[in-house]
């Protein structure tokens, strides 16, 4: 999981992140239409997992993603770029705002690790969810483009955009549980019990509601407002970006992350639980729920929100496990931002938190 503060100021590339600039000029120029030298290269602030650089030519800028460099040791299935360019490619005629992909290069021998380059958009990314500033209309608009957008992206016909081999449709959950589990064990800097606890109830307690296949759906992974990048003068999503995690999947899974925010407090990971929300003009969680089954209407609230503890549940164990992940590669000295441990230290309390929808889930009972 990246965390790149996107588009939003950047800085000298650090020599953990540096690369063959001369060697990436070299191939630009061969293979993406219109570009001419000379390049500079500068690291754009934040970034926990995949690098993001900003890349300045004469004319026009534009923005680089690539595996991290040859000295970090990568997980299993970690920062698979080529999965970003082919999602975000296949989005690119559809209602969800991507940037135009420009070039994929797998050839690690060309810069020394695997990277793309994608449009540079002009927007805002908005950090703080409570949204200061705005008025109570502007903050609900916001919210509802969220809300649109995540509904357009779950109803995207896959197949029919070129990503049938993208994921494996049914087993998500399964398969999910799993892959966090693993991942988990393989970054622990120390045991969270909370964890080891999910770790065992999670796959056992799996509803009905999440086993449909024929629900399967491109699934971002890590849907939310930080991750979007709105117009600078409207509420309109101009690009979602960070597609790292995306696959075929189930859209509850996707959602009920989305809407983790409403059930953790604005203190620990981006969280608006503890927020007067109608002050503020946000929608309460029901209601965001309501407007989401309106628009793609693959069930009613009712039917969403019966296995809703196990959906967030799943998910705090899940985002748990990306960020023991972060602190592991803190502890490594491999993370490009400075928020890294910080960030890592959620894990536990998130966990905590899981495991404690976990016991309020009727699942199993």
């Amino acid at each position: 999981m990246s965390e790149f503060d996107h588009f939003v100021g950047t800085r000298a590339v650090p020599t953990q992140h540096a690369f063959d600039a001369p060697a990436l000029q070299r191939w630009l120029t061969a293979n993406l239409e219109g570009f001419e030298g000379p390049l500079t290269a500068e690291l754009f602030q934040g970034g926990q997992s995949n690098p993001t650089y900003k890349l300045i030519t004469p004319t026009r800028s534009y923005v680089m993603r690539s595996k991290p460099g040859p000295s970090a040791r990568l997980l299993p299935s970690a920062h698979a770029i080529e999965r970003e360019f082919a999602v975000m490619r296949a989005l690119a005629d559809t209602d969800v705002p991507v940037p135009r992909m420009l070039a994929l290069c797998e050839d690690e021998a060309v810069i020394g690790r695997a990277f793309y380059v994608m449009e540079f958009k002009q927007g805002r990314v908005l950090w703080d969810q409570a949204l200061p500033g705005m008025t109570a209309g502007e903050r609900a608009a916001i919210y509802d483009e969220m809300n649109r957008v995540i509904a357009a992206l779950h109803s995207v016909d896959y197949r029919a955009s070129g990503l049938a081999d993208f994921g494996r449709p049914g087993n998500y959950f399964e398969r999910q549980i799993g892959r966090w589990s693993k991942q988990y064990r393989a970054s622990e800097t120390r045991p969270i019990e909370a964890m080891h606890r999910l770790m065992e109830w999670l796959p056992d307690n799996i509803p009905a509601s999440a086993s449909d296949a024929d629900l399967s759906a491109i699934v971002h992974g890590d849907y939310r407002m930080d991750n979007l990048m709105f117009a600078h003068d409207a509420t309109a999503v101009v690009a979602v970006l960070d597609w790292e995690l995306s696959t075929i999947g189930h859209p509850f899974a996707d959602f009920s992350y989305h809407c983790m925010s409403w059930h953790i407090p604005s203190g620990v990971f981006r969280g608006i639980a503890d927020l007067d929300l109608p002050a503020l003009g946000i929608p309460d969680e029901q209601s965001y729920i309501r407007r989401y089954c309106e628009r793609t209407g693959f069930a009613s609230v009712e039917q969403l929100t019966a296995d809703w503890n196990f959906y967030l549940a799943y998910n705090m164990f899940r985002l748990a496990a990306i960020l023991q992940g972060i602190a592991k590669r803190a502890e490594q000295g491999l993370a490009s931002s400075a928020r890294a441990k910080l960030q890592g230290e959620n894990a536990a309390p998130l966990a905590e938190m899981a495991w404690r929808k976990a016991q309020q889930s009727s699942v199993g009972r």
